[in-house]
């Protein structure tokens, strides 16, 4: 697509500017394909959803806000699609690049955006007392993002702005941006599928951020993307233009480089973290102090104390992933000019995230945890490392990753594993290589809706007295439960039953390893 229409797009920029018209076709109708629509609709675009399924009432609401819905197969574009002849498409995060409508839009030259290149385009739409926009902080990485990013508006809220989460962890963009109430800084949790998107532009819709951070870097869907490599270079997105500081983690050298290629806007500082001391431009910790050398008024021979380990202890705060994810927020939320005394503040007052190296039971000296948010094997090494000799409860869908190098660092050092899930096969076969001594039980298919409560039985009948049973899957969630959220509840209820019942006392019968 050139020309006129081109050229209309490239003015689209602000709430204020003329979007009547625009024949815009929005691909899904969950969370975010509903704010996409609704979002549009109210800017008087005329608008086409396009899905497989929809939920009754978003398909209700729909007509309602004035946009027209089209649920249909779409193994190919759909007549219907092709004949509206969209003067662009925006695309839910859940269609990938090799999905065939997403295909043929590329092939067809019509311009693609993700909810987040909308957002950015009308940002305008309620704006601070200054007349101008919120600003944005953007925070991905393959694990800790939802922490990180709660934390950092709780601590931007401490510092006295208005401050929201918003993004991937839940809450649409585009319902923030258009929120009456308005906003100082919104702190935006992507996912590598958003940034993908976003990627595919650098021009008007393109962020501007404050502030941005990847805080790691594992392998993950790798089954969306295509590739590792394309993994890493939608991530490395996240950097993109930004205004004042380029966070990212000193223990992960991926995150550096990506910081390094970033085409950043001039004056953007690099902020390294990590768990150790500190240099000047960074935040670690020295001798059980959480410091901060990166926004001090003499960083090369200076320090600000941020908190202490022993402080967080008392709030189940101190794991190390907790503390990195600490110190990045910690970085995002000063760089937006608030005092290390609001930073502490908000830390008083946090708790970490449900299903996030969560205890949901103890009993007979039993301690059961909740990780059900690991939903990658990177994101169940911190919970591993925490519980060496756990009775561990893993397995799901595992989204092309092999789990054979999680299972060789931490598999041996389990006491035995309990396997869930459709992908049992990789679980099997990784510890008949690495971990061949250490017992293995299955939940076969046939208790799918039983799941957690035949986990939890079998886990019962092992554990004695001082034992660790670590619900941390290192996979996705989708074959058996809705969300890991779901997965997480299931096997809370299922311990309380359990314990309720008496039977999580250590000194069950054989369970049948095989």
């Amino acid at each position: 697509m050139t020309g006129p229409a081109l050229s209309r797009l490239d003015a689209l920029t602000s709430w204020n500017a003329d979007w009547a018209g625009l024949r815009v076709a929005v691909l899904g109708l969950a969370a975010t394909g509903f704010s996409v629509a609704d979002t549009l609709a109210e800017l008087r675009a005329e608008v086409l959803v396009v899905t497989e399924t929809a939920d009754e009432e978003h398909a209700r609401l729909i007509p309602v806000i004035g946009a027209s819905l089209l649920e249909t197969p779409l193994s190919e574009a759909p007549r219907e699609l092709v004949d509206f002849a969209p003067d662009v498409v925006v695309a839910s995060p859940g269609f990938s690049p090799s999905h065939p409508v997403i295909a043929w839009a590329r092939e067809a030259g019509i311009p693609l955006w993700g909810d987040i290149e909308l957002a950015w385009r009308v940002r305008d739409k309620v704006v601070r007392p200054d007349g101008t926009p919120a600003e944005w902080i953007l925070i991905t990485g393959t694990n800790g993002k939802t922490t990180t990013t709660n934390l950092t508006a709780s601590m931007l809220v401490a510092g006295g702005l208005r401050a929201a989460p918003c993004g991937n962890i839940g809450v649409p963009i585009l319902d923030a941006v258009r929120d009456p109430a308005g906003f100082d800084v919104l702190v935006v949790e992507l996912s590598s599928h958003q940034l993908w998107y976003l990627g595919l532009t650098d021009g008007p819709g393109a962020p501007v951020p404050l502030a941005s951070v990847c805080l790691n870097l594992a392998d993950d869907h790798l089954e969306w993307h295509g590739s590792a490599e394309a993994y890493r270079d939608a991530k490395a997105v996240v950097y993109r233009h930004t205004t004042t500081a380029c966070v990212y983690s000193k223990a992960d050298e991926a995150t550096l480089r990506m910081v390094e290629e970033a085409e950043v806007t001039e004056g953007a500082r690099a902020i390294g973290f990590d768990l150790g001391i500190p240099g000047p431009s960074d935040l670690g910790v020295v001798e059980g102090i959480l410091a901060d050398r990166a926004f001090v008024e003499n960083r090369r021979t200076s320090a600000a104390e941020i908190t202490t380990i022993d402080a967080l202890r008392e709030r189940d705060l101190a794991a190390p992933h907790m503390v990195r994810n600490i110190l990045a927020a910690a970085a995002l939320s000063l760089s937006a000019g608030i005092a290390h005394a609001a930073v502490r503040d908000a830390l008083a007052g946090f708790s970490p995230d449900p299903h996030r190296i969560q205890v949901v039971g103890r009993s007979g000296g039993i301690t059961w945890i909740d990780d059900s948010k690991a939903t990658n094997p990177h994101a169940a090494v911190a919970s591993l490392t925490a519980h060496p000799g756990a009775i561990w409860i893993v397995g799901g869908l595992f989204k092309g990753v092999d789990i054979g190098a999680l299972v060789a660092d931490h598999g041996a050092r389990t006491k035995a594993a309990i396997v869930i899930g459709a992908d049992r096969a990789p679980v099997r076969d990784a510890f008949a290589r690495h971990a061949p001594g250490v017992p293995l039980y299955e939940v076969d298919d046939a208790q799918t809706e039983d799941v957690m409560a035949r986990a939890v039985e079998l886990a019962d009948a092992v554990a004695r007295s001082g034992d660790v049973v670590l619900l941390a899957p290192a996979a996705a969630s989708f074959d058996q439960f809705r969300t890991y959220g779901e997965r997480g509840d299931r096997f809370a209820r299922a311990v309380a039953d359990r314990i309720e019942k008496g039977s999580a006392h250590g000194d069950g019968e054989d369970a049948g390893a095989h």
